[in-house]
C-alpha cells in the first residue's frame, strides 16, 4: 500500500490517532464553551447583546489564535509537541477561568452599568477571560496541520482532523448539557474538560517521541508564509460561508426553541444537530479534496447548494414541521420527546450544515500548495471562516431578527450564499474602469441570481400561531382565538391573542405569549395571581416609595404596584424592548396603563445584571420572570440572586416572587421554594388556586422578619386614596385583608420537612433549569399544592391584629 503524500517521516498509521486526539480536544472545547457562557451570563446577563458579545469574543480569540500560530511558532518545532503544549495550556487556563471569573466579576459589577458604556465594559470583561484560552484553541488546528504537507492528500487529513474536532464538539455539547451540568455543576464539568485536555496533551507528547519531525526545505523558507496568488476570492467566500452558517444557526435556534420549548436541553439538541452536519460535511469535503480536480469550483458548488439548503430549512421550520401532529403531552418520558426533537432538528439542518462543513476543507484545498506552510494556510482559512462566523452571529442575534425578522433574515442569508458562489465561480475583471465578465461568468451570474431569487421567494414567515403556542401549536390550531399582535424581538418572539370568551366586565380575554406559551392573561386565575403579586408587594412595607418590578410581560403586576399612592418611583427591568413598547399597550385596561404612568421608568436590561450594576436600593422588589425551564431564567432563581435582591432592599423591605405549579414537577417547585427560603428563612407562601385546585403561588420574604399587621393594612385600604387598590382587589374576588392573606399556604419553618430533599439552585450549578426542563410537559399542579399544604398550620407569630380579624383570617386559612 502506498503512503499518503505527507511528511515522509510520519508513519501513516499514526494519522488516525491524531483524529482521535482532536475528538478529545473538541469535546473539551465545547464543555468549556457551555460552562463559560453560563458563568459569564450570571455576571453580564442573558440578553442577546450579552450573548452576542460573548460569542464574538470567544470566536474572535479562536480567529486570532489561528493567525498568530504561524507567525510566532517556528515551523521546525514538532507539531505534535506544540499541539500538546496548547492543550495543556487550555486546561490550565480552564482552571484559571473557573477560579478567577467569579472574583473578577465583582470588579465588573462595581464599575459596569447599562447603556453603551456598559456594553463596552461587557466586551472588555469577556475579552480578559475568554481571549487567552480561546487563542490557544484557535491555534490547535494550524499547529497540527504542519504535520502534513499542503498536498491533496495532506489537505484531506487536515479536513479529517477538523471533522474529528467537530465530532468531539458534538459529544461535549451533549455531555455538558444532558449530564455534567444536570447532575453535577460547573466545577465538575470544568475538571472533566481539563481531564480531556491533559489526556490529549499526554498522548500528543507520547506520539511526538516516536514520530520525529523534519519539515521539507521548501516550507522553511520565508516565501512559504505568503499566500498563493488568487487566494483572496476563496477566503472571502469561506468567510461568507461562516457568516451564513452562524446567522442561520441563530435564526433556526429562535424558531426551533419555539417548537421544542426553550430549555437548556433544546439548545443542546440544536447545537449538536448543527455540529453533526458540519462533521459529516467536513468528512465528505476531506474526501473530495483528495479527488476533485478543481476544489475551488467544488467550493462554489457548495455555496450554490447552500441556497437550496437554506430554503429547505426555512420550509421545514415554517411550513411543514409546525403543522405535524406532535403533542408533547403524550410523551411518557422526556427522553422520547428529545428523540423527536433531535430528529426534527437534524431534518431541517443537515442539508445546509453538511455543505458548510464540506466548504472548509475544500477552501483549504483551493489555496494549498506543496511548498507553502500548512499551518499558515489552515490558519488563514480558519480565521476567514471564523471572522465571517463572528459577523453572522452578531448580525443575526443583535440586529437582523429584531430589524427585519426571521423570514427576511433567511432570505438575506440566501443572497449572501449566492454572492459567495459567484465570487469563486464567476470571477470578474476590471478593464478600463468597468467590471467585466466572461461569457461563462455571465451565465453563472444569471443562473445563480435566478435560483437565489426563487429560493428566497419560497421562504415564509414564522406562523404567528407557532409564536403564540409553540410546541402546542398543532393541538391548538382549532382553538386559539385571534392573534392581534405578534413580533420578533431581539431576545424573544411574542404575541397577543384575543379569545371569544369574556371577563366579568365583558371584555374579551387576552393572552400574552412568549417563549411559545401563555405567560400572562386576563383570565380570572391569572389576573388574581398578577394583582396579588403586585399588591402584596406594596401593602407590606411601611413606606413603599421605590419599587422594582423584574419582568414587564402584560404589565398587570407592575400596574397593580403603580396604583398604590405610596409608590413614588416604579422601575421595570425588562429584557425585551418590544414588550413594554407594544405588548403592555394591549393590556392597558388591565394594567392601569402602567407604561405611560409618569412614575414608571423602563429599564431594558437583564434583571440580574440591572441589580448587580445599579446603585439604587428599593423598598420592595417583585420578580415575575420567564418560566424556570426557559434557558437563562434560572439565574433569577438562585440563592445568590435572592441574596443580592435582599441586599438591595431598604430596611423593612419586601421581596415577592411568582412560582408556577403548572407545567412543573414536584422537584422543580421544591427547588424554587427551598432556594428562596435559603435567603429568606422565614419566607411565606401565598397560594392562588383555580376552581379550588392548586395553580400557582407567591413567595414573600422580608429583609427583617416581622409580623404582618392586618389592622394597619386594613386601615390603609379604607383610605379614599387607596380606593383604586381596593377596587383592583375586588375585581379579582378579594374583598378584605383577611381574604388576601388568608391564601397563606405555609412558611419557611413549616415547610422545612417538605423541602428536606429539595435541590438548591445556586450559581455554580443552575440546577433549576435542568430540573424544570424535564418537567415542562407535566401537569400536576394540584398534586404539588396538596402535598405542600399538608405541612401548613396556623402561623403563631406571622399575623397581628384585632382578635376578630385574627379569628377571621384563621377561618379563611382553614378553608382555603
Amino acid at each position: 500500500m502506498s503512503s499518503p503524500n505527507v511528511n515522509t517521516q510520519v508513519p501513516p498509521r499514526f494519522l488516525p490517532l491524531v483524529v482521535l486526539l482532536f475528538v478529545g480536544s473538541g469535546c473539551a472545547a465545547l464543555v468549556y464553551e457551555v460552562v463559560w457562557f453560563q458563568m459569564v451570563s450570571l455576571i453580564i446577563g442573558s440578553s442577546a447583546i450579552s450573548m452576542g458579545v460573548i460569542l464574538a469574543t470567544f470566536m474572535g480569540g479562536m480567529c486570532l489564535g489561528s493567525l498568530l500560530l504561524a507567525k510566532y511558532v517556528r515551523i521546525r518545532e514538532h507539531p505534535l509537541r506544540v499541539y500538546a503544549l496548547l492543550e495543556a495550556g487550555i486546561g490550565l487556563l480552564g482552571i484559571v477561568v473557573l477560579v478567577g471569573l467569579p472574583w473578577v466579576g465583582g470588579l465588573y459589577t462595581a464599575i459596569g452599568g447599562p447603556g453603551m458604556g456598559g456594553l463596552f465594559l461587557r466586551a472588555l470583561f469577556c475579552a480578559l477571560f475568554l481571549l487567552p484560552p480561546t487563542l490557544l484553541m484557535g491555534a490547535t488546528l494550524p499547529a497540527i496541520s504542519r504535520w502534513v504537507e499542503a498536498t491533496p492528500e495532506g489537505v484531506s487529513w487536515m479536513g479529517f482532523f477538523y471533522g474529528g474536532n467537530i465530532a468531539g464538539a458534538v459529544a461535549g455539547t451533549l455531555l455538558a448539557g444532558f449530564y455534567l451540568l444536570r447532575v453535577h455543576d460547573m466545577t465538575t464539568a470544568t475538571f472533566v474538560a481539563v481531564g480531556f485536555n491533559i489526556a490529549v496533551a499526554v498522548a500528543g507528547f507520547a506520539l511526538a517521541r516516536v514520530t520525529p519531525h523534519t519539515p521539507t526545505e521548501e516550507v522553511v523558507q520565508p516565501e512559504a508564509q505568503r499566500l498563493p496568488a488568487g487566494s483572496m476570492p476563496v477566503l472571502i467566500a469561506i468567510g461568507i460561508s461562516g457568516m451564513t452558517a452562524l446567522a442561520a444557526e441563530v435564526i433556526w435556534t429562535r424558531i426551533l426553541s419555539l417548537m421544542f420549548g426553550a430549555t437548556v436541553y433544546t439548545f443542546s439538541v440544536i447545537l449538536a444537530s448543527f455540529l453533526v452536519g458540519l462533521g459529516i460535511g467536513s468528512s465528505a469535503g476531506s474526501f473530495m479534496a483528495r479527488h476533485v480536480k478543481d476544489p475551488r469550483e467544488a467550493l462554489g458548488w457548495c455555496q450554490l447548494f447552500v441556497m437550496a439548503g437554506l430554503a429547505w430549512a426555512a420550509y421545514m421550520l415554517t411550513q411543514a414541521m409546525p403543522y405535524w401532529p406532535v403533542n408533547p403531552e403524550l410523551s411518557i418520558r422526556p427522553l422520547f420527546t428529545f428523540q423527536i426533537d433531535l430528529f426534527r432538528s437534524l431534518l431541517a439542518a443537515l442539508p445546509a450544515t453538511i455543505l458548510w462543513g464540506a466548504s472548509f476543507p475544500l477552501a483549504i484545498a483551493a489555496i494549498a500548495r506543496r511548498e507553502k506552510d500548512p499551518g499558515r494556510l489552515v490558519g488563514v482559512v480558519y480565521a476567514a471562516n471564523t471572522v465571517g462566523a463572528i459577523v453572522g452571529a452578531i448580525l443575526a442575534s443583535i440586529i437582523l431578527i429584531a430589524a427585519i425578522g426571521t423570514q427576511n433574515g433567511q432570505r438575506l442569508m440566501i443572497a449572501f450564499a449566492a454572492i459567495a458562489a459567484l465570487i469563486v465561480l464567476a470571477p470578474a475583471a476590471i478593464e478600463h474602469g468597468k467590471l467585466t465578465f466572461s461569457k461563462r461568468s455571465a451565465v453563472w451570474v444569471v443562473v445563480t441570481l435566478g435560483f437565489g431569487a426563487w429560493f428566497a421567494s419560497t421562504v415564509a414567515p414564522v406562523p404567528p400561531l407557532l409564536i403564540a403556542y409553540g410546541r402546542f401549536m398543532a393541538p391548538r390550531q382549532w382553538d386559539h382565538g385571534e392573534i392581534i399582535f405578534w413580533g420578533e424581538g431581539m431576545n424573544s418572539s411574542m404575541a397577543v391573542s384575543e379569545l371569544d370568551s369574556r371577563d366579568a366586565n365583558g371584555r374579551p380575554i387576552r393572552n400574552y405569549h412568549n417563549a411559545g406559551k401563555v405567560q400572562a392573561s386576563s383570565e380570572p386565575q391569572d389576573m388574581r395571581l398578577q394583582r396579588m403579586l403586585g399588591h402584596i408587594t406594596t401593602l407590606l412595607p411601611e413606606t413603599p416609595g421605590n419599587i422594582l418590578v423584574i419582568g414587564c410581560g402584560a404589565g398587570v403586576t407592575a400596574g397593580a404596584v403603580s396604583i398604590d399612592p405610596g409608590v413614588q418611583r416604579l422601575t421595570i427591568a425588562e429584557i425585551e424592548p418590544l414588550v413594554p413598547k407594544f405588548v403592555a399597550e394591549h393590556f392597558g385596561e388591565h394594567n392601569f396603563n402602567v407604561v405611560r404612568n409618569p412614575k414608571t421608568h423602563i429599564q431594558i436590561d437583564d434583571g440580574r445584571h440591572f441589580l448587580l450594576t445599579t446603585d439604587e436600593t428599593f423598598d420592595a422588589i417583585t420578580s415575575d420572570p420567564f418560566d424556570p425551564w426557559v434557558k437563562g431564567a434560572a439565574t433569577l432563581y438562585t440563592e445568590e440572586f435572592f441574596n443580592l435582591a435582599k441586599s438591595k432592599l431598604n430596611d423593612g423591605g419586601v421581596m415577592t416572587v411568582f412560582v408556577q405549579l403548572y407545567e412543573s414537577s414536584m422537584a422543580t417547585v421544591k427547588s424554587e421554594i427551598a432556594t428562596f427560603m435559603k435567603a429568606f428563612p422565614n419566607g411565606v407562601v401565598f397560594a392562588n388556586t383555580s376552581f379550588g385546585q392548586g395553580y400557582d403561588v407567591v413567595l414573600m420574604g422580608q429583609k427583617q422578619p416581622g409580623p404582618i399587621d392586618l389592622d394597619r393594612i386594613a386601615a390603609r385600604l379604607s383610605q379614599p386614596e387607596y380606593g383604586p387598590v381596593a377596587q383592583s382587589l375586588y375585581e379579582i374576588g378579594i374583598y378584605s385583608v383577611e381574604e388576601l392573606f388568608g391564601t397563606f399556604a405555609g412558611d419557611g419553618p413549616q415547610l422545612r420537612p417538605w423541602l428536606a430533599d429539595a435541590q438548591i439552585n445556586r450559581d455554580r450549578n443552575l440546577r433549576l433549569q435542568y430540573l424544570a426542563g424535564l418537567g415542562l410537559n407535566i401537569y400536576e399542579a394540584d398534586d404539588i399544592y396538596r402535598d405542600m399544604i399538608v405541612h401548613r398550620s396556623w402561623p403563631q407569630d406571622l399575623f397581628v391584629g384585632s382578635p376578630e380579624r385574627l379569628a377571621a383570617i384563621r377561618d379563611q386559612i382553614a378553608g382555603y
